[in-house]
């Protein structure tokens, strides 16, 4: 060390080697324990915990990954408590902040929504390790129960209650944005900017879709189903379920169906909605000079959340007529029948508030 230093002097170069002997120092003492009992001894033990928990299995494990847990916690919430910086403006150590960072997580680890859970409960548990250490006096050994002063009272209540407040706000967040990714035509409809008062505690959503996706799947469902169900089926047939007698139940199980396939096509993208949407039909002649030709229109309505007070609807309108065609008999004679053929328009569908919530509740 001495060669160095005298070289080191010679080339003018004696501040540079100040410099690392300084912060060779700094990190010796930073990661050797100066005495057994110490907060590098316990974050050892918590590594050492951890690394003889990957080694184990079954409830050992478990047990050695849980006392791996308690070392860190007590070793940071030691070394952050030495020489403590607080969060400017309140009484909160940032150490108490990491620490409440790691026991949310140990917290939480198991949980499906580990991230969501922990810092959700991250500010509350934050608050709750900076009051506990007011209800002591003492070190070591002799450490005594104590009630805060009246002013320590209040200001422990004062940041418990805001960390509180500001965990209540972070999981309305969650929930909020979970909704949306889940039941994402509860965004609809959409109200043109001039329309909607500035509010600080109301935002306006604005989907890069103009109309909702999953009311338009449905839709396209409904129309298929329905083509399946009466295209090319003899008329006589055809007409009978579109009977007013028949029709409500009729579209019942149509609509059961369309569900159903829906939720299997769509397990594992996490299609929630159908439960929110209607399927309805309205059966209407087109002529009545031609009884035998009818209009149907379709409707998806959306029964969930909306700032539409009576919800919305999309709608496509079709026509079924019957043709006739010529099949073969016994005795290979020709015979005239009818059938039902089916054609909706091209033209995509929009949605539309209800205004009449009579029209669709049966």
């Amino acid at each position: 060390m001495g060669v160095l230093k005298e070289t080191a002097d010679l080339l003018g170069l004696a501040f540079l080697f100040d410099f690392l002997k300084d912060t060779i120092e700094s990190i010796r003492k930073f990661f050797v324990p100066p005495k057994a009992y110490s907060w590098q001894t316990l974050i050892y033990l918590s590594l050492f915990s951890w690394l003889m928990s990957y080694l184990a299995d079954g409830s050992v494990q478990d047990i050695i990954a849980f006392f791996g847990w308690a070392f860190l916690i007590t070793g940071t919430s030691w070394y952050t408590t030495d020489k403590p910086l607080y969060v400017p403006g309140t009484i909160m150590p940032v150490g108490a902040v990491i620490t409440g960072g790691i026991v949310s997580i140990f917290a939480f680890q198991n949980d499906e929504q580990m991230i969501a859970r922990t810092i959700i409960f991250w500010p509350t548990i934050s608050a709750l390790i900076t009051a506990v250490p007011e209800f002591f006096e003492g070190s070591g050994t002799d450490v005594k129960t104590q009630l805060p002063k009246l002013e320590d009272r209040e200001s422990v209540i004062a940041l418990i209650g805001c960390c509180m407040l500001l965990s209540c706000w972070l999981n309305l967040y969650g929930v909020t944005d979970a909704w949306l990714n889940n039941y994402p035509s509860v965004k609809y409809p959409i109200y043109p900017k001039e329309d909607v008062k500035p509010n600080d505690l109301v935002t306006l959503f604005e989907p890069t879709d103009r109309n909702p996706t999953n009311g338009l799947l449905m839709l396209s469902k409904f129309q298929l189903a329905l083509e399946t169900k009466l295209n090319g089926k003899p008329w006589g047939e055809a007409e009978k379920w579109l009977k007013p007698r028949n029709l409500a139940t009729n579209v019942q199980d149509l609509e059961t169906r369309v569900k159903n396939n829906i939720e299997q096509q769509n397990i594992d993208n996490g299609f929630l909605e159908q439960e929110f949407w209607d399927l309805k039909l309205e059966v209407s002649s087109i002529d009545p000079k031609d009884p035998d030709s009818y209009r149907l229109d379709l409707f998806t309505v959306w029964k969930g959340p909306s700032a539409a007070k009576n919800g919305f609807y999309l709608s496509k309108s079709c026509q079924i007529a019957p043709i006739s065609e010529s099949i073969e008999v016994i005795g290979g004679r020709s015979q005239k029948t009818l059938f039902a053929e089916m054609e909706c328009s091209s033209d995509k569908p929009t949605y539309t508030t209800v205004k009449n919530p009579e029209r669709f509740e049966n």
